[in-house]
């Protein structure tokens, strides 16, 4: 062995692991946002989210990276502890694809895959095609990694203190530290187990002790959730604890049965893998999560209920006014594939915090009550401080690596939050001109109060609408949304000209006039901005649409 084997081993592992970087971020971005919308759809029962689970990891090849995304599922509220756990489970055996496809040895044809890869990103214009050719550049990257890892280690075979060190690692115990640790550091399971399976394959290692590694590597492989979970609220928490608890329950079962029949279970991995001791390490990381799974599947509602002894309690809410997010910022979980899901959740909060705030303050008109029109004051300032706060956090996510899908979505969403807080200043205005009727003792006439009642009605409709068709992405609401669009638009106009004949009637005083035009014109425009926000989830703004901008 020589300083140019340890070299070749160390850029044979940094290209190994920025292949397999280069795989999960391009498949993320590629595939992520169709595969998150199937990963919420398909986990309502835990046996298909098991299922989905493993199928799920097996394609962006990382369980942690899937394990992030389910905890930041949880910390949105889109997905429950129960549904979660299936997901965890199929995860861990979905990740044991890399090393099967690592013993299958595809080194020699690495360098098609790597051209083929160039090929088709520096050729082909289509976002997405290129992503595709990324993922394939970085499978070609990963095993032309193995390629210069495998020689360099037969270097090492070559020194006998390599050699004496590795053969004398026996103690089980000691093998579950060394691949927790190392597991830890590199946050990534499957490389992990990839290097054992070429160390196992030019006899470095004895297949014994890579059982007890490869039981470390399971409970190494929970940092990334355990640690993308300490800002998150506690249900993120408990996810990150499932994945955790399931890992080493999992791996205590498994020491277990090794240690009392460890001969016979080496023979029948080995027999089962035709003699090859790298598709045997391949094969006993595959077949011990298989059995973790089919054992601890049935118990997955009591590893759920025992993650709240470690968690006890609820999240405390904000006290004395304090504002908050619910849903995204530094304290909680970030997962690129899931921040745009997290924003459209925490704007669908603000928008129907302005939806019971603009309600709040028409009553607050009506009654004059001082408390109504504080509580509509103190909840504006919380609409613009999550105005600031979500757009701050838009900017933010907009330059990191998100789906392509949700790439394309950024710029509604910075849309949305503007009129939301257009809505939000629509309530303020409304609460100043209760404010001004109580000073000044200004009547409305009963006419007028009908009038306001029936178009204050048709405006929550339509906000309504909109944001259920926001938030859900749906054009279940289009046509309703249109239609009232035009009907308020239309009242508005008639109202003014009503208004304008009880005025010349000496019917209303000055004062109560100019509020009254006032308010009308102000809910015209909020059933504007409320169309914009319906508007937001179409893929082109139709001339209307920016009428409505110009407008507003």
């Amino acid at each position: 062995m020589n300083v140019g084997n340890i070299l070749t081993l160390i850029g044979g592992l940094g290209l190994f692991l920025y292949g397999m970087r280069v795989m999960s971020d391009s498949i993320e971005k590629a595939a992520g946002a169709k595969m998150r919308s199937f990963l919420a759809f398909f986990t309502k029962n835990k046996v298909v989210g098991m299922l989905f689970g493993m199928i799920f990891c097996a394609i962006i090849q990382s369980s942690s990276a899937t394990t992030v995304m389910v905890v930041s599922f949880v910390n949105a509220g889109l997905m429950n502890l129960y549904q979660a756990a299936g997901v965890i489970m199929g995860a861990n055996i979905g990740t044991t694809i890399t090393s099967q496809l690592v013993a299958f040895n595809l080194s020699q044809i690495a360098p098609v895959f790597l051209m083929l890869g160039v090929i088709i990103v520096m050729f082909c214009k289509k976002e997405k095609v290129k992503k595709v050719g990324e993922v394939i550049l970085g499978f070609g990257v990963l095993f032309m990694g193995l390629s210069l890892m495998s020689g360099s280690m037969a270097g090492l075979k070559e020194s006998p203190f390599i050699i004496s060190l590795l053969s004398n690692l026996k103690n089980p115990f000691l093998g579950i530290f060394i691949g927790f640790l190392i597991t830890a550091i590199i946050q990534s399971s499957s490389v992990t187990v990839s290097i054992l399976l070429l160390m196992a394959q030019q006899g470095l290692l004895p297949l014994g002790i890579c059982f007890y590694i490869i039981l470390g590597c399971n409970i190494g492989a929970c940092t990334s959730a355990l640690l993308a979970s300490l800002n998150g609220n506690k249900d993120a928490k408990r996810a990150a604890l499932i994945h955790f608890l399931f890992n080493v329950i999992g791996t205590v079962i498994m020491a277990v049965m090794l240690l009392l029949g460890e001969s016979w279970e080496e023979n029948m991995i080995t027999t089962l893998s035709g003699g090859n001791i790298g598709r045997s390490v391949a094969n006993a990381h595959t077949l011990f999560k298989v059995f973790q799974v089919l054992i601890l599947l049935p118990f997955s509602g009591a590893i759920v209920k025992m993650t709240y002894l470690f968690v006890p309690g609820k999240d405390e809410e904000a006290t004395d006014g304090g504002f908050k997010l619910e849903y995204i910022g530094p304290t909680n979980v970030f997962s690129p594939s899931t921040a745009v899901v997290e924003a459209t959740k925490e704007l669908e909060r603000m928008g129907n915090m302005a939806i019971t705030n603009l309600n709040r303050a028409m009553n607050a008109l009506i009654t004059m009550d001082e408390e109504e029109i504080a509580e509509v004051y103190r909840v504006e300032k919380h609409i613009d401080y999550m105005n600031h706060a979500i757009t701050d956090y838009l900017i933010a996510i907009n330059q990191s690596t998100l789906p392509i899908d949700d790439i394309k979505s950024i710029g509604g969403l910075f849309h949305v939050v503007n009129d939301i807080e257009r809505i939000g200043d629509h309530a303020e205005n409304v609460a100043d001109a209760a404010i001004e009727r109580r000073e000044k003792n200004i009547e409305f006439s009963p006419a007028a109060q009908k009038e306001l009642a029936e178009m204050m009605d048709k405006v929550i409709r339509i906000m309504t609408y909109s944001m259920d068709m926001f938030s859900h992405n749906s054009q279940k609401h289009l046509q309703e949304i249109l239609e009232l669009e035009d009907s308020i638009d239309e009242m508005e106009r008639h109202l003014q000209e009503t208004h304008i004949q009880r005025l010349t009637r000496n019917e209303c005083t000055p004062d109560a006039s100019m509020i009254y035009s006032d308010l009308i014109s102000g809910l015209e425009r909020v059933a504007d901005h409320a169309t914009n926000i319906a508007f937001s989830i179409l893929d082109e703004e139709p001339e209307e649409d920016k009428r409505i901008v110009m407008k507003s």
